[in-house]
């Protein structure tokens, strides 16, 4: 306590040389620049973060049913019936996902096809809300099934929902052998029609992903009621986990339920090592900046040789007056990291509110035309402990340096 006291006495005292202020200044505002960059990084990759999840929300589903050995799980509709009745679940469907070639005229490109049941489908996720061309009701010729397009594979393909295009599906027989006198009876193919466009902007559905109906999918693979998964929607009245609880107990263990952030577990893995690997390096800016309070200590010292020398008649230890210094450094580094968080929480807020830095680019085709933040307590509590704990030490460092004196 006594060490506490003098050490705030000399932090906040005038000083005999004006350097040993400047000095002091500077360290501080070399911490506090290093916070503030700690904070402001931290906060953009929880904006895009955020955002990630709310776009791939839009077309992944609550929660997904799929096998834990091979492809498909038998008698798809009767379990998707099942988990349906479930008072934690308001739906599920089946679905149906394998690549296929895509043809038009001359133009071709291999896509990701999923079948879905268009009338249950919309119940489990908010595929409606991310149609941007298309999707009324069109009568079509017999024969021929509606699909839907990702905005790239419509964009390659030359699709226009809405006028009379025949699109051909190819996919090889999953049954049977190939015949070299007639290659193309080794495949199944379809005939479908656009009926509508998608964009989510993200690139693994708006690349080369399309929707096809449920039936005609399981035609081309020769399935009857089987599928790939099951996707399902939460009741309003349960959380996430009750859900996957009650899926899991109703139908076994064959099965693996996954929620939404274990779906997209690689995407959200790699933003986070992204977010933590920079963490890193503006930690190190921190160790590097935190160098100066070594100079300001050194000043200090000399700047109080003879309180230093008083304080040793009146039988104070060393190790009193190495902590009183020490302290001071910490208090330097606190004093900084306070102002620099306070700071990068202030231009946060104010990103977040009023959207003062743009993203480049054309922004009448951008969904979002600023840069995301989003401050969240548990970062500015690793920031901070950061700087206690780098404060601390440098501190540590620079008395031991001059305890000579």
């Amino acid at each position: 306590m006594v060490a506490l006291q003098i050490a705030l006495r000399y932090l906040f005292s005038k000083k005999k040389h004006s350097g040993v202020n400047i000095i002091s200044l500077v360290s501080a505002c070399g911490i506090a620049v290093a916070t503030m960059a700690m904070v402001v990084v931290l906060s953009v990759f929880n904006g895009f973060t955020e955002l990630a999840m709310s776009r791939l929300g839009m077309l992944d589903p609550q929660i997904k049913i799929v096998p834990i050995q091979g492809k498909t799980i038998a008698e798809a509709d009767s379990l998707a019936e099942a988990i349906a009745a479930l008072p934690q679940i308001a739906a599920a469907t089946p679905t149906l996902e394998e690549r296929a070639l895509a043809v038009i005229e001359e133009r071709q490109m291999p896509v990701r096809l999923k079948g879905v049941d268009f009338a249950a489908y919309g119940n489990v996720s908010d595929i409606d809300a991310t149609i941007i061309a298309g999707g009324g009701a069109t009568d079509l010729p017999d024969g021929f099934s509606p699909a839907v397009f990702s905005v790239g594979a419509a964009s390659q393909l030359k699709i226009y929902p809405g006028y009379d295009q025949r699109v051909d599906i190819y996919m090889p027989r999953r049954k049977g052998s190939l015949n070299p006198a007639n290659p193309a009876a080794s495949f199944r193919s379809a005939m479908l029609q656009p009926a509508a466009v998608f964009r989510v902007d993200q690139t693994e559905y708006d690349t080369d992903f399309m929707f096809i109906p449920l039936e005609c999918a399981r035609t081309l693979l020769d399935y009857t009621t089987e599928s790939s998964a099951i996707e399902a929607a939460i009741s309003p009245e349960s959380t996430e986990s009750e859900a996957i609880a009650a899926v899991r107990n109703a139908i076994g263990t064959d099965y693996d339920v996954k929620g939404r952030l274990r779906q997209q577990a690689a995407s959200y893995k790699m933003i986070g090592v992204e977010k933590w690997i920079t963490f890193m390096l503006l930690g190190f800016i921190l160790v590097i900046a935190s160098f100066n309070v070594i100079s300001t200590l050194s000043m200090l010292i000399l700047e109080k040789e003879d309180n230093i020398a008083t304080l040793s008649s009146i039988g104070a230890p060393n190790g009193l007056i190495r902590r009183i210094f020490a302290i001071q450094g910490w208090l330097i580094s606190i004093a900084g990291g306070l102002a620099g968080a306070a700071v990068g929480v202030a231009l946060c807020l104010v990103q977040q509110w009023f959207g003062i830095v743009r993203l480049g680019g054309d922004h009448n085709a951008m969904s979002i035309t600023v840069y995301p933040v989003k401050v969240e307590g548990s970062d500015l509590l690793v920031v901070a402990t950061l700087v206690i704990i780098v404060g601390a030490l440098t501190s540590m460092v620079a008395t031991r340096i001059k305890s000579s004196r």
